[in-house]
């Protein structure tokens, strides 16, 4: 339904991804399986348990040739280009098992063979359509304010800066800014987290998540195909593109593996005869008991659908992975590097510390906020912010003055009153103050100081915020043996401290964005894989040299999406345990499934080499039994409760 086929009315269609837009069975697949299925029970009833044999091999001759019709013209095709394919080792065991008095044997190989390539399809069509199941999500249509009414629209025709009504208990349509409500907002559809969020005016609500109580009016700032949940579906669709270093490993692997098992099937059917006396319809048996046995469609399979499974899972929990080597990447991470300031921090200063010298702490703050109520410096907020949390009134302020460099000072009542740096009470005495104040320095905390003009009255401690369980995640990396680092712009002192509270192994302070990439490298020298955790727009330089690209709460950043090769939606720095927890499992997962191939195959090639194994147990156990169970394998990684989920 792609190109010129495309439907208005399906977001997938609309949204560009339409490529994996496509049902989980045909009839005609239906009918297929049906049709040879009862051919082969019945030919196989016909061939043994009556006298006549002959119509038996007909009806077997027809249901692999019905089931197995692909199958045997991809092979022939392959075969006139001398290009050996897993449909010529299987068209030659099928060939092979009629010419030798096999039918039954060889209509089973064709049909068990065309089921075992349709469960690989339905596998990966499985993992497609749950990335598709993402934009199914988004409303078809939206309530928009037209002249003087409201009318209902298909999304794709609401043009950016139109105002959409999101009532309670809708889904946004589109992603835009709130002009008028409130309202708490349910982005589990692109975050992964379900506690509502609140929204005001001003505030960015995305398409796909759902209003919960409120009335808002929405203006629209993109149309339908650049929303941050299409452009969701496209990034991990565009993944799926990107191959692993173990994929490409066994792609080259194949490349030569097939032709060496037809050569190893020539030779065991020439070999053991004039060796061993082995009868040459004998050893030719058991040459096509090799050839199907040795079709490495579960090996082939193994890696990319436990890959597919991995990056949807992980899409589902906001976590965008942008290519499967970079999920590949992080299960092998021996470093994780963290920037500090807005991701194992808030970026919001907050008082920590009030001290009252002269005065109560309460008076300090009073006289603090009250002078701060005329900045508007990120200090000022955080102060006048705390003394609303302790319902503290201010009071008036005369001759109010900015001292650049140093701090603010004003007239309250018949005082002048000073706030600021060290620099702004350079004239007075070191007092108990000093003792202070160089105490909460060496924690790392920021210091400013309240005065008259005669002494210092109070100090006021400020610090950047650690995020939610960054200590928990950081503990959990170290507990898988990586090690952590965090490089930050501000000083040693404040890096230091920040660092020792949450448990970093090593600190790199006061560094210029090109010195962060220069230490990135100097850590990919020194430990291999590096992971670099950053906010995407600060950090882009590191990010894109790191081995591994994480942008934390990226949700509606084009510049964060484009810098990373994983994008976390969300602020939650627990999602970087989460995805190496994720990555780990997805690589156990593919270990599994390749060490279960290769032993089941070589098992059964074992048995084949001396007779003991027949051409149906190849292909019911090592092919499409084993395709199935590593199909079923991977599929878990995506299941909850599996140690996968955050």
């Amino acid at each position: 339904m792609a190109g010129d086929d495309a439907c208005p009315s399906c977001p997938r269609c609309r949204a560009g991804v339409c490529e994996i837009h496509r049902p989980a069975i045909t009839r005609r697949q239906i009918t297929i399986f049906a049709v040879s299925g009862a051919l082969l029970l019945l030919g196989i009833f016909i061939e043994y348990f009556t006298p006549y044999p002959f119509i038996g091999t007909i009806l077997l001759l027809a249901a692999a040739i019905i089931s197995g019709y692909e199958v045997l013209r991809s092979g022939f095709l392959a075969l006139i280009r001398l290009q050996f394919s897993i449909s010529v080792l299987i068209s030659i065991a099928a060939a092979g098992a009629f010419l030798t008095g096999n039918p039954a044997e060889g209509a089973t190989v064709l049909y068990l063979y065309a089921i075992a390539e349709f469960l690989e399809e339905y596998a990966a069509g499985r993992a497609e359509r749950s990335i598709a199941s993402l934009l199914e999500i988004a409303p078809q249509t939206a309530r928009v304010r037209r002249g003087d009414g409201e009318v209902i629209v298909p999304v794709g025709e609401v043009g950016v800066g139109e105002i959409a009504i999101v009532r309670p208990g809708d889904t946004v349509p589109l992603d835009g800014v709130v002009i008028a409500g409130v309202s708490s907002v349910n982005q589990a559809a692109i975050t992964g987290e379900s506690v509502p969020v609140a929204k005001g005016v001003g505030d960015d609500v995305y398409a796909g998540t759902q209003n919960v109580e409120g009335y808002l009016e929405v203006r629209v700032t993109k149309p339908e195909e650049e929303s941050t949940i299409a452009r969701v579906v496209a990034l991990v669709a565009e993944a799926q593109a990107h191959t692993s270093p173990t994929e490409a490993f066994i792609e080259r692997f194949s490349r030569y593996y097939t032709p060496a098992i037809i050569l190893l099937a020539a030779l065991l059917v020439v070999i053991p005869p004039l060796a061993f006396g082995v009868p040459f319809i004998e050893a030719f048996y058991r040459a096509l008991i090799l050839l199907v046995i040795a079709c490495p469609c579960a090996l082939a399979i193994s890696t990319p659908v436990s890959m597919v499974s991995g990056i949807t899972t992980a899409a589902r929990n906001g976590v965008l992975i942008k290519g499967r080597d970079s999920l590949e990447a992080v299960g092998h991470a021996k470093v994780v590097v963290f920037d500090k300031t807005g991701t194992l921090t808030t970026g919001r200063l907050e008082v920590v510390d009030v001290i009252g010298l002269a005065m109560p702490a309460g008076e300090v703050l009073r006289i603090a906020a009250s002078l701060e109520s005329r900045s508007g410096h990120p200090i000022a907020e955080a102060v006048r912010r705390r003394a609303v949390e302790e319902g503290i009134a201010l009071r008036d302020v005369e001759e109010f003055a900015s001292i650049t460099g140093r701090g603010v000072q004003g007239r309250i009542g018949s005082e002048n009153y000073l706030l600021g740096n060290e620099a702004l009470f350079a004239g007075l005495e070191s007092g108990l103050w000093r003792t202070a104040y160089e105490r909460l320095e060496n924690e790392g905390k920021t210091v400013v100081l309240a005065g008259t003009d005669s002494q210092v009255i109070g100090l006021i401690a400020l610090s950047d915020v650690i995020r939610e369980n960054a200590q928990e995640t950081v503990a959990e990396l170290k507990s898988r043996n990586i090690r952590t680092v965090m490089l930050t712009g501000d000083n040693e002192r404040v890096g230091s401290a920040v660092a020792r509270r949450i448990g970093i192994d090593e600190c790199h302070a006061g560094l210029l964005p090109e010195e962060k990439v220069t230490m990135v490298e100097r850590l990919m020298e020194r430990y291999g894989l590096v992971v670099m955790v950053g906010d995407g727009v600060n950090d882009a330089p590191a990010l894109a040299r790191a081995n591994v690209g994480v942008a934390m709460g990226a949700i509606g950043s084009d510049v964060a999406i484009e810098a990373a090769d994983i994008v976390v939606m969300e602020d939650d720095i627990s999602r970087i345990a989460y995805l190496v927890t994720l990555s780990k499992k997805t690589v156990s997962v593919i270990r599994q499934n390749v060490t279960a191939a290769l032993v089941v195959k070589l098992g059964i090639a074992a048995l084949a080499v001396p007779g003991l194994a027949t051409l149906w147990m190849a292909v019911a156990i090592g092919d499409m039994g084993l395709s199935l169970a590593v199909i079923a394998n991977a599929l878990r990684i995506g299941r909850p409760n599996d140690g996968n989920q955050p």
